[in-house]
């Protein structure tokens, strides 16, 4: 980011209305100290770029105020001289003198003012501190010092409360684009963050002031608190080492505090970062107004320099507790006080606010397993935090798996399942076989014939591991009983007897007619009475069982 020429300084005039105490030559001893690296600063010439850079940043944090607020106002008042072109003290106009343009001010030395840049630079900002502390200017609700958008009306009030610099213009009711603090604020988001990062706007209403145009007496506000909704900035000068950040656009990481040094490593857009220890300035005398920061990478792998411009505190996600098809509710942890937002795609699901233990729980509607939920929270800047996204996890069971008939000579039992959905068939609580339903639910298992009448139960496991109520089927008899075993018959015989299946139905014939049908008993005997028949006929026998199941026939050759 290089510095535009200037072309117009809007040279302070000031109202005060408290007295101020003269600078302690100690405190700016200290914190001007921390730029010695720079060198000696000579009389009749503006120190580097950089080294204003350093000195209004330290003079700026030994005073709690953000330093991108320190250096657009010195800007806009000098554009950063304390010398004019012919070495002598900047003087204005109306009397404003230096780096910092102090006019009409007797509790500061006019000499040292022109003359020592380390008093004028603190006389300025002591100014603008005196300027925050002041009650009669609004202020953001819940919002401290470091944050950039609390510092509209100090910088306002550091060039005066008057009419030409009222937020918003009362003939028409439009912003005042001309104000000192427009221009000043406008600045600082040109020299310190990214074009696509504006401050936020404060709600003003024509009605917050009053004022009379055509006079020279200072606004009275009426409104003294402001809530802002939009996303706030807090100084980027307070990061300590260890802090986590992200990028808020695509950045270049670099070997040194330099934009033209040797490129490290192209980092990605909202890519994290750790602080790895103090700010830098630029390494050149380049009128870059931002600063370096030495960082590694998330991995710690790589390290290197960022310029400040590009990153910002990071705002962790929030933690949330795991969310099933089966649940009605989600709970987890963010800042206390935090609003938390929790959605389907663009579709807000619950809204809740995390409690003074920084607890929140929100009802929810039964949502599909698979379903992507995304939880955020905005803290007390209304920076969105980091997304935590969760996937509905799967605890409904699938159906109990549907079984085709099975006999008891079957080789596979088939049926259907939720597709994907493991099978497992048992017997007596013994498994049996195993398969998986293809993508129709269909499935088809191996399995050792088993007797009839034997129960099979099946069930499915689905991907999540969550089984389903059983299923059984009665294994049909499809087996045919063993042939008959007949006894010797005789040409006298009455009766034939023998051995068959115990239950089963024995019918005997000879040339196909039958000529007796007896049932055998408990103990696999039976008994049929016949007419006797002929020496050599052949009479045969065939055992049909309950289940209609026919043997194959038995012959008998009758004796005389």
């Amino acid at each position: 980011m290089f510095v535009k020429k200037l072309v117009i300084y809007s040279l302070s005039c000031f109202l005060f209305i408290a007295p101020f105490l003269q600078p302690d030559k100690a405190a700016a001893s200290d914190w001007s100290s921390k730029c010695s690296s720079f060198g000696a600063i000579k009389q009749g010439m503006n120190p580097s770029f950089q080294h204003i850079n350093c000195l209004l940043t330290n003079a700026a944090l030994a005073y709690n105020i953000p330093p991108e607020v320190v250096k657009a106002v010195a800007f806009q008042e000098s554009g950063w001289r304390q010398y004019g072109a012919n070495k002598k003290p900047l003087i204005a106009s109306d009397g404003g003198i230096g780096i910092m343009q102090l006019t009409n001010q007797p509790k500061y030395s006019e000499e040292k003012l022109k003359t020592d840049i380390f008093y004028n630079i603190q006389a300025g900002v002591e100014v603008l501190d005196s300027m925050y502390k002041r009650g009669d200017l609004p202020k953001i609700v819940g919002a401290g010092r470091q944050v950039i958008e609390n510092w509209y009306f100090p910088i306002m009030a550091y060039n005066g409360t008057k009419p030409s610099n009222s937020p918003i213009i009362s003939s028409t009711g439009k912003r005042n684009s001309n104000a000192y603090q427009e221009k000043v604020l406008a600045y600082l988001v040109s020299e310190s963050l990214l074009s696509s990062r504006s401050l936020a706007s404060y709600p003003f209403n024509k009605t917050d002031f009053q004022y009379n145009s055509s006079s020279a007496d200072n606004i009275k506000f009426v409104k003294k608190n402001y809530a802002i909704q939009a996303e706030m900035h807090e100084s980027i000068y307070y990061l300590n080492k260890s802090a986590k950040v992200v990028t808020v656009d695509s950045v270049s990481l670099r070997k040194s505090p330099n934009k033209e040094s040797n490129l490290i490593k192209s980092l990605a857009k909202n890519t994290t970062l750790m602080i790895n220890g103090s700010f830098t300035y630029d390494a050149t005398s380049k009128p870059n107004q931002f600063v370096w920061y030495p960082v590694k990478t998330a991995d710690g792998k790589t390290s290197g320099f960022i310029s400040s411009v590009y990153i910002t505190k990071k705002v962790d996600a929030p933690t949330v507790s795991a969310v099933s098809d089966q649940s009605t509710s989600i709970s987890g942890k963010a800042p206390a006080g935090s609003k938390v937002s929790i959605k389907k795609g663009t579709a807000m699901l619950a809204a809740p606010t995390a409690d003074k233990n920084g607890k929140f729980t929100a009802n929810i509607t039964l949502q599909k397993a698979g379903t992507k939920l995304t939880i955020t929270y905005k803290n007390s800047l209304n920076t969105v935090s980091e997304a935590k996204v969760i996937t509905v996890s799967d605890k409904t069971p699938p159906a109990a798996p549907t079984l085709t008939k099975v006999t008891s000579v079957a080789k596979t039992v088939t049926g259907k399942a939720e597709a994907g959905a493991t099978v497992i068939l048992k017997v007596n609580n013994k498994q049996i076989g195993k398969g998986k339903a293809d993508k129709s639910k269909n499935f088809k298992i191996t399995i050792k014939p088993q007797k009839a009448n034997t129960i099979i139960t099946a069930t499915a496991i689905d991907a999540s591991s969550n089984t389903s109520k059983g299923s059984s089927v009665k294994v049909i008899d499809k087996t045919p009983p063993a042939s008959p075993m007949l006894n010797k018959v005789t040409s006298k015989s009455k009766v034939v007897t023998g051995k068959a299946e115990a239950g089963s139905t024995i019918i005997l014939k000879v040339n196909n007619k039958q000529i007796g049908k007896g049932k055998a008993d408990k103990s696999q005997h039976f008994k049929i009475t016949i007419k006797p028949q002929k020496a050599n006929t052949i009479i045969t026998a065939a055992a049909t069982d309950t289940a209609k199941n026919t043997s194959k026939s038995k012959s008998i050759k009758v004796v005389k």
